[in-house]
């Protein structure tokens, strides 16, 4: 017999949050999320989230025995922005069962219709600006830094409950000594072409961090605001999640363009923390996770590019492989070896073929599923 339970208690939470270590007990590119950062995105009243919207966790039992969760979500401002209304799913685990999986899935759907919902999409863990999509090419490697992963039955546990695919969000690696060879030379002949136009590209100011991140929020919301399933950041929000990234962040990695001074494009990349969290066992920081994490942050050879943006008015310009480029460039004396640029639209042909002018392979592929009630 299966049972879904609401999460209602702190140790319901835990258990929520703990869940899949279990299931990912014996796969090698499981990367265990950080309890207090899980914690953080699953309470209302630590996450600004749930100032304007809500969502409700559950777990499912099967012979007392804790098989699968899901976090049904109501996002307000999703749906006013997008004129819709849509719930979402996300944070889905489960044992290799259908009948577990459509139990969590139906009881997501059920309260997402209780809220006026016409259909749900997911799997979206919270909002599409924390991660969103299961993994559906590309298992043979661990997730990089705040991108998902799952085993993958998933997709006929999905499939087969009656959801469509919806969309396709890329991940594309490249290596520092491809993109260092004949693209990257001839990105720097259009970096100085731009410069002639009066468009510099320049590192973030970290003594200045929380004036370049507004600047920055500005950018990415106009950039973004037509992207499939955006929604503008509200102002605690980013401050949240600058927040959160400033402890990783590394000013190298984090470039910005300007015209005449002012901000038009951003790049923003983190070191690849999973290198570390990889080996924390659980994702707990304490007693002993913290001097892994600590030591570990000088030995990463990867990063993550996470978000890129460029005002319309400046795009087919060049600038978005530029900064590509740069972050590149400057990764290779660290002792980079290479880089995740995630995610992008499948349609976004001119996001896509920017990174592919630095030699970048498509080599993940992540998929959001809809369903109408």
């Amino acid at each position: 017999m299966i049972t879904i339970v609401p999460v209602e208690t702190k140790k319901q939470l835990a258990a929520f949050i703990d869940l899949p270590h279990d299931l990912y007990a014996n796969d090698p590119n499981y990367v265990p999320e950080l309890f207090l950062g899980q914690q953080d995105l699953l309470t209302p009243n630590k996450h600004p989230f749930y100032k304007h919207s809500s969502a409700q966790a559950f777990l499912a039992y099967k012979e007392n025995r804790l098989v699968g969760r899901i976090l049904a979500i109501w996002n307000t401002n999703h749906n006013a922005f997008n004129n819709v209304s849509e719930g979402q799913f996300g944070f889905f685990e489960s044992i290799n069962d259908q009948d577990v999986a459509n139990k969590l899935l139906e009881t997501a759907a059920a309260w997402v219709r209780e809220k006026g919902g016409s259909n749900i999409v997911g799997p979206i863990n919270l909002t599409t600006n924390d991660t969103c999509g299961l993994l559906v090419d590309g298992f043979d490697r661990p997730p990089m830094a705040m991108m998902p992963y799952n085993p993958p039955y998933y997709i006929n546990l999905i499939k087969n409950a009656g959801f469509n695919d919806k969309v396709d969000l890329r991940a594309y690696w490249v290596t520092t000594e491809t993109a260092s060879r004949r693209s990257v030379m001839l990105l720097d002949r259009l970096e100085d072409r731009l410069k002639r136009s009066g468009i510099t590209l320049r590192q973030i100011n970290l003594k200045d961090f929380d004036n370049e991140a507004k600047k920055i929020k500005t950018i990415y919301n106009k950039a973004w605001d037509k992207n499939l399933g955006f929604v503008p950041m509200t102002d605690e929000e980013f401050h949240h999640t600058a927040k959160d990234l400033k402890m990783i962040v590394d000013a190298k990695y984090c470039i910005v363009a300007e015209k005449d001074g002012e901000l038009i494009g951003f790049a923003l990349g983190v070191p690849n923390i999973n290198e570390v969290l990889i080996k924390i066992k659980r994702g707990r920081l304490l007693p002993f996770g913290i001097f892994k994490l600590l030591f570990g942050l000088k030995k990463i050879k990867t990063v993550r590019v996470l978000m890129l943006g460029v005002l319309e008015g400046y795009r087919k310009l060049g600038i978005e492989a530029c900064l590509y480029g740069r972050i590149i460039k400057n990764a290779i004396p660290s002792g980079i070896i290479a880089a995740e640029c995630s995610w992008m639209l499948d349609h976004n042909y001119m996001m896509n073929h920017a990174i592919e002018q630095i030699n970048a392979d498509l080599y993940k592929r992540y998929r959001l599923y809809d369903k109408a009630l």
